[in-house]
């Protein structure tokens, strides 16, 4: 069936927004509320609280940059470590982006939809908007790729410094983990993921004590809070300053985390969690290891495990193993739930969806995103081998996406919530600054393993814009070749078309006209049934619909119907549930309906004078091939579907 151009739903001001999760907490109150909180701390704040293990390293090692340890540079480097997480995470994120949300739920896919039918921008806008955002996502999943890779290595490398020696068990410990970590997605993280919220909060609690614990033995770090060390500090070696700054960037990966997990938990816990207990514990720990290499500048080999007492050291690995597997997870539920809400939305081919959870429909899992991140994952530990070395690759993917969804966000508080133009562009202006520096140091990184983020998402923005622009152009060839429904009605009568006893449910994604696959039809069988449903799903722009908001009816005369169902784009559609609800209004038997979906195979045009270069077109009718069918997409019965192919030149 043909993907519509660029579904979606009108701006409805006046829907309400559904009750959350966090509101219902709220109200439970008592251990409920507590429990939400943990959990909250277990998903959103993984790979922020982990970043704690190889930023400072990144930076001071020696390995990927030359920086000594001396009090200016460690003082200078930690005031632009504090005021990052303070500018990015508190102000941007925590104070600015969690108000962009969309019905309750955000992402780089929820900045997109409330782009999409927000006519006042003008289409030629509106779609190098969508683009732009496109590509921040494909930026996004080359970022996940790299988090469990360079996570869970960085803990790992922890031995190092408990057992001298162990150094070439690093790689594989960490390829084994990462292999057992991917093969049980497939089961869900229900049952284990109440245990992620005390973890991270053992984390949290342990690194701020820590921390703390380095800054008594060193006081004189705390000099480090002055804004000033960072803005001298780039003053007096500006190439130097360009070239680290992508270390001081990695201690915000994870930043874009707050915003996708908007929905799932809501803005006020995220943030009461964030000013109160995390926040508080990374600036802790990362002045605790300035503290260190105040102290001993040697600690530069590993900053955060140096801060660590001896006799602690193999359970804070353990434990640091255990927080980067979680954070880890983290980004890989992540992924699944950005693949969900993309197909659904049009902007990527639909993949096999698998629910884990009958609870929770956040849990899914994807196999084939599964099996693309778990070798992406492996190949990135062999060929990288340290934890310094991927971080190389690692600030790019993430520091693309932080840029496009400021600039989304910008547009969106100037043409939706009337921002002014002067307050709008100081702010974005801003954030923007810093973060196209962050970008220029970290550009200077793709000789150096930034080529692969960069690849990944080339590779990414093909398939998303390719499936984008292919699904338009092909179904507007479809509906060019669609009749109104009066001529239909007149062919039937001339042309003497029996009809037979039944119901016909003719899937199409148009609001108007018949679909192509009704004329043929009729034009092989010479019949049809009594009753003709021409059924569309619409995915709107909005997370979800509720029950009211879901089934239009129209009477078309002569035993046609027309029913359209409007999901969410987080929603799962059940085509015969939906049916069942309106079927006395539509006089059909649920028994007795037959399913017609057409499978179009799009052939290969003229190149880009038909709007996609040859090499796209290729591309384009891969994906078709290879997509998600209707029938599985919307729970239609098999044995009732009659499949009707249509070959459509794009």
């Amino acid at each position: 069936m043909s993907e519509p151009p660029e579904v979606a739903s009108q701006d409805r001001p006046d829907r309400a927004r559904p009750t959350s999760a966090e509101d219902r907490a709220t109200r439970a109150g008592g251990s409920r509320r507590v429990l939400f909180l943990l959990a909250v701390l277990g998903v959103v704040y993984g790979d922020l609280g982990t970043s704690t293990i190889y930023a400072l390293r990144t930076a001071f090692s020696g390995r990927v940059v030359t920086l000594e340890a001396t009090a200016a540079n460690v003082l200078g480097i930690l005031s632009l470590v504090l005021w990052t997480l303070i500018l990015v995470v508190s102000i941007k994120y925590m104070g600015v982006i969690l108000r962009l949300d969309n019905r309750g739920e955000g992402g780089l896919f929820a900045l997109i939809a409330l782009l999409r039918p927000w006519r006042a921008l003008g289409r030629i806008r509106r779609r190098a908007l969508v683009l732009l955002g496109l590509a921040g996502a494909a930026m996004l999943y080359a970022g996940v790729m790299i988090t469990p890779a360079i996570s869970i290595l960085s803990a790992v490398e922890g031995l190092e410094i408990a057992a001298p020696g162990t150094g070439r068990l690093v790689v594989p410990i960490t390829i084994a983990i990462l292999v057992a970590l991917f093969l049980v997605q497939r089961f869900g993280t229900a049952r284990i993921g109440a245990a992620f919220g005390p973890v991270m909060a053992l984390w949290f609690a342990s690194i701020g004590a820590l921390g703390l614990y380095g800054i008594t033995r060193a006081p004189q770090v705390l000099a480090a809070i002055d804004p000033r060390r960072a803005a001298g500090f780039l003053a007096q070696a500006p190439v130097t300053g360009l070239v680290v700054l992508f270390a001081v960037f990695l201690v915000t990966t994870g930043a874009e985390a707050l915003y996708a997990d908007l929905g799932h938990f809501g803005t006020r816990s995220i943030r009461r969690l964030w000013f109160a207990f995390v926040l508080p514990a990374l600036l802790l720990s990362y002045l605790g290891q300035g503290a260190g290499l105040l102290r001993d500048p040697s600690s530069s080999e590993s900053p955060f495990f140096r801060l660590v007492p001896t006799a602690l050291l193999v359970p804070m690995v353990v434990l640091a193993t255990v927080a980067t597997i979680i954070a880890s997870q983290a980004a890989i539920t992540g992924a699944f739930s950005l693949t969900r809400a993309a197909g659904r939305l049009g902007m990527m081919p639909p993949l096999r969806v698998v629910q884990t959870s009958a609870e929770s429909p956040g849990q899914v899992y994807v196999p084939a995103i599964n099996r693309i991140l778990m070798s992406a994952a492996i190949v990135l530990v062999l060929t990288f081998q340290t934890s310094e070395r991927l971080a190389s690759a690692y600030g790019i993917s993430v520091n693309t996406t932080m840029v496009v969804t400021t600039v989304l966000a910008f547009v969106i508080t100037r043409e939706r919530l009337g921002w002014p133009r002067w307050r709008a562009g100081v702010v974005f202006g801003a954030f923007l600054v810093a973060e196209l520096a962050f970008l220029g140091s970290n550009l200077l990184r793709v000789p150096h393993g930034g080529w692969f983020p960069v690849l990944v998402g080339a590779g990414f923005f093909a398939v998303l814009s390719t499936w984008r622009r292919g699904g338009e152009l092909l179904a507007g060839r479809t509906t060019a070749d669609s009749h109104p429904i009066e001529t239909v009605h007149t062919r039937l009568r001339e042309e003497d078309v029996a009809r037979v006893p039944g119901a016909a449910v003719f899937l199409t994604p148009w609001l108007t006209g018949t679909p192509p696959s009704l004329i043929h039809h009729v034009q092989r069988t010479r019949a049809l049934q009594r009753r003709v449903v021409l059924l569309g799903v619409l995915v709107e722009d909005v997370p979800r619909t509720t029950a009211d908001e879901r089934i239009h009816v129209d009477d078309l005369g002569e035993g046609f119907a027309r029913v359209v169902l409007h999901y969410g784009y987080l929603q799962r559609v059940n085509v015969p549930s939906e049916l069942n609800r309106c079927r006395d209004r539509l006089g059909i038997d649920l028994d007795e309906v037959t399913y017609y979906i057409e499978h179009e195979q799009p052939l290969q045009g003229h190149g880009r004078r038909r709007g996609l270069a040859a090499w796209r077109e290729r591309l384009y009718a891969v994906l078709k091939r290879n997509a998600l069918d209707p029938t599985t997409r919307y729970q239609i019965p098999s044995d009732r579907i009659v499949d009707l192919g249509l070959r459509i030149r794009i």
